[in-house]
């Protein structure tokens, strides 16, 4: 996975700047405008994107929503290594 390398308040500029031209003409901005910021068309097309879906302005997971997903993943990972830590000590000590 790259490094990220452009700060939020690049992103949200270059995102806004989509935005505000809207419609059929956003594809010719994400085109003109990502190569001035240094990324290619699609990365911004992705930020749009995602813009989109935490403003509501389109269906799919917003970024809270997935991070909270992911720690809740990582949560669930944990409490099931622990479980067989248990289950395997509960079996050791059955035995003795």
């Amino acid at each position: 996975k790259k490094s990220n390398n452009f700060s939020p308040e690049v992103r949200e500029r270059a995102v806004r700047i989509v935005q505000e031209l809207g419609g059929t003409i956003a594809v010719a901005a994400i085109e003109s405008i990502a190569p001035k910021i240094g990324c290619v068309a699609h990365t911004l097309h992705e930020w749009v994107k995602k813009a989109e879906v935490d403003s509501g302005q389109r269906v799919g997971t917003t970024t809270s929503d997935a991070q909270r997903i992911k720690e809740l993943e990582r949560e669930n990972k944990e409490l099931r290594r622990a479980n067989d830590i248990l289950k395997t000590a509960s079996a050791f000590f059955a035995q003795a």
